[in-house]
């Protein structure tokens, strides 16, 4: 899997073209997929910009992607800055268009309530263990390993090195769950830890959720670019 994550929590701030509007994200969503991405993570926002999954919200987002990109599966963020933990259990159980998959924190709060209410819903469940967080043992201790689609290791260690020795770390204990994993850094590491989640065969993401810039240090146009490489540099991986 090459996910294309299309925004994140970033707002726009002439940096990068961020997508907001269920127009833009669609636009970006038919690009990465043309580029070679073959799921999708967005984080639907409000008119300002902001991280949000009111019923509405997340309904606009879906339907204008789906429209694009009917086959890829698509999925939403249910981070706990979007609202408190009653907040978003009650905004899920409000949608009227379902993601084919969220993300879930395990660490945060609520996360094994949020994730237990979105699979109730039919909704799979990517499970977010960050690194130097007691994710981990949280998700073991719900018992919902099994049920997830993906473990989503997500390194957010701001030194490169430190940052492959957790995704080494978080790689070995989740080995034994025998889950698909989909590894990833930001900023600095998002591309050092995509090679490694090339290398070893695990399934990888790419966009301005993790980073702005290519390789190379050079800003990149677009989700789109951001794909394009990602897909070259996997594509490399395979052939070794």
């Amino acid at each position: 899997m090459l996910q294309a994550c299309l925004n994140g929590a970033r707002v726009p701030d002439g940096r990068a073209p961020i997508p907001v509007t269920p127009a833009e994200i669609a636009d970006d969503a038919e690009a990465c997929v043309r580029a070679g991405a073959t799921d999708l993570h967005l984080h639907p926002k409000d008119p300002a910009g902001a991280d949000s999954i009111e019923s509405g919200l997340v309904a606009a987002a879906l339907v204008a992607v789906r429209a694009r990109c009917c086959r890829v599966p698509v999925g939403v963020t249910t981070g706990a800055w979007t609202a408190s933990v009653s907040e978003r259990l009650q905004q899920i159980s409000s949608w009227t268009v379902l993601p084919d998959h969220v993300s879930v924190n395990f660490h945060e709060e609520g996360g094994e309530q949020i994730a237990r209410r979105c699979l109730d819903r039919g909704i799979a469940v990517d499970a977010g263990i960050w690194s130097g967080t007691d994710g981990f043992g949280r998700l073991l201790a719900s018992g919902l390993a099994g049920s997830c689609r993906y473990l989503l290791l997500e390194i957010t260690d701001a030194d490169v090195d430190d940052a492959v020795v957790s995704a080494e770390r978080l790689i070995g204990l989740a080995a034994p769950l025998d889950r698909p994993l989909l590894l990833h850094g930001e900023e600095r590491s998002a591309w050092p830890l995509l090679r490694l989640a090339a290398n070893r065969g695990l399934a990888v993401r790419i966009g301005f959720e993790d980073s702005l810039l290519l390789a190379d240090g050079s800003a990149a146009s677009g989700n789109a670019e951001l794909v394009t490489a990602a897909y070259r540099e996997w594509r490399a991986s395979r052939c070794r």
